[in-house]
């Protein structure tokens, strides 16, 4: 979608608010290791004593997607494998279908490797025939490296309804992208999409 230019995708921030220092999954671990609410903060994260997953040194990216699903009570998941080769071209190209009024939400699967991974986030812009329609961001939040014990992290989005009506049926384009706190992209892409009368 060419007409959704990078200044449409930036993501919120908050006043006042400061991206800490950057800090080692073992300085993490080794920090405070008497404090119980710190304790519970790592935790949250994902810090543990289990060993992370093996990285490959020229793999450099810190958040690898893996999938891109929309979920809908009663009917099989539409999932996109992002590890196929042109599977971000395919959803330009290959538009899927929304019923209308259908209440749905968004799942993304995905890895975190080499550090701590501070405040990902999902922004998405939605234009009908050029029009922007809605803008939406979902905080996914901040994970530590993957480990045996936690080989993928999976985070379900906020339920969603599509529009219904005449007006609002045909054809969608949308821009999104993974951000995180210290604005480095980790997927970025155009995909489209069709509100219909029903499931196709």
């Amino acid at each position: 979608m060419a007409s959704v230019g990078d200044e449409e995708l930036v993501a919120s921030k908050t006043d006042g608010f400061k991206v800490g220092e950057k800090k080692t999954v073992e300085e993490y671990a080794k920090l405070d290791q008497n404090d119980e609410s710190l304790n519970r903060w790592k935790a949250s994260l994902g810090i543990s004593n289990s060993p992370t997953l093996p990285v490959d040194p020229k793999d450099t990216r810190r958040c690898v997607i893996h999938s891109l699903a929309l979920e809908t009570a009663g009917r099989p998941d539409i999932v996109i494998d992002l590890s196929k080769p042109g599977a971000l071209e395919s959803l330009k190209t290959k538009p899927f279908a929304i019923k209308e009024g259908a209440k749905f939400r968004m799942k993304a699967t995905f890895k975190v490797q080499h550090d701590v991974l501070s405040g990902l986030k999902y922004v998405q812009v939605v234009k009908r025939k050029g029009i922007r329609v809605s803008k939406d961001e979902e905080m996914l939040g901040s994970y530590a490296p993957n480990t045996q014990e936690k080989p993928i992290y999976e985070k379900k989005f906020a339920e969603d309804e599509a529009p219904s009506g005449m007006l609002a049926r045909g054809h969608y384009e949308a821009a999104s992208r993974f951000i995180d706190d210290d604005d480095q992209d980790h997927l970025k892409f155009d995909w489209s999409f069709d509100i219909a009368k029903d499931w196709k």
